[in-house]
Formats: structure tokens, sequence, C-alpha cells
């Protein structure tokens, strides 16, 4: 029998007003990247908490999500890991201040999605802009898609 296969299950946000996006500068390996707030669901969350979790400990924003743009399912060959990623969507009325919380993240910025671009090798994951892509081109997914048991 083989060992059951267990990918790092994560959540991410689409956090967007007036064309711009809240993006996190952080650094990962000594290098400064650019993410959307994302990270690791940890034991006994579900994905709405989990998100709303990663969500303030790197923007310092409390906040729900409205929809859901994607699920993805990504390989990353040099560190021999998959990943499965739930990309949450918050549209906002206005801009808001941040104040992260976690050590690792050095700001949060509001960028459209070409100042992004500009970013090049320093965007953390081809997820980012794939996400981004799917939100912008109206992918919305109600949370009644997911079910748990956990609350």
């Amino acid at each position: 029998m083989s060992e059951q296969f267990k990918p790092n299950t994560t959540v991410a946000g689409i956090i967007f007003h007036q064309d711009k996006f809240l993006i996190v500068e952080e650094v990962d390996e000594g290098n400064i990247v650019y993410n959307q707030p994302a990270g690791h669901v940890e034991a006994g969350e579900n994905l709405i908490s989990a998100f709303k979790r990663e969500v303030l400990e790197e923007t310092g924003l409390d906040v729900a999500p409205d929809y859901i743009s994607g699920i993805y399912y990504h390989y990353r060959d040099d560190i021999k890991l998959h990943f499965l990623r739930f990309c949450f969507v918050v549209e906002l009325d206005n801009f808001v201040e941040t104040q992260p919380q976690d050590d690792d993240i050095l700001r949060a910025i509001w960028l459209t999605k070409e100042e992004l671009l500009t970013k090049g090798v320093q965007i953390r994951s081809p997820l980012v802009m794939e996400c981004l892509n799917d939100f912008l081109s109206g992918n919305n997914y109600p949370l009644s898609i997911l079910k748990t048991n956990i609350t």
C-alpha cells in the first residue's frame, strides 16, 4: 500500500479596489518577493477562517471573503512540493491603511496589475498572476460551494 498523498493546502486573497490590488512585499528565503496575502491552512481551521487569519496577519485587515475566484493545484519542482490553493476575493469600497503583524511581511501595498508585472521574477509564484487574471476574467464562485464540518 502506498502512503497517502497530502498536498500543502493554502489560501490566498485578491483584495481589490479601483483597479488596484493589495499585495504583500515579503521576505522569502532572504529575497524580497511580492504575493497576495496568502498562507497555509492550519490544523482545526476551515478555509474561510484560515483566509481571515492570513489576511489579518499579513495586512492587519479584518475582512471576510465575498467569493472564490479559483482553486489551483500547483507543483513546484524546485522544492518538490504540491500546493492546493483556494483564492478568495474581497472587493473593498475604499482604500484602507494596512498594518502587517507578521515579521516576514515588510509592507502591504496597493498596486495595479501593470505595476505588479514590473516586479518580474520577484513575483513569488506563477499562481499570483494566475489568480489575478482569473479574477479579472470574471471568475466568481459562491462561498457556498465550500462544505466543512469545521467551524
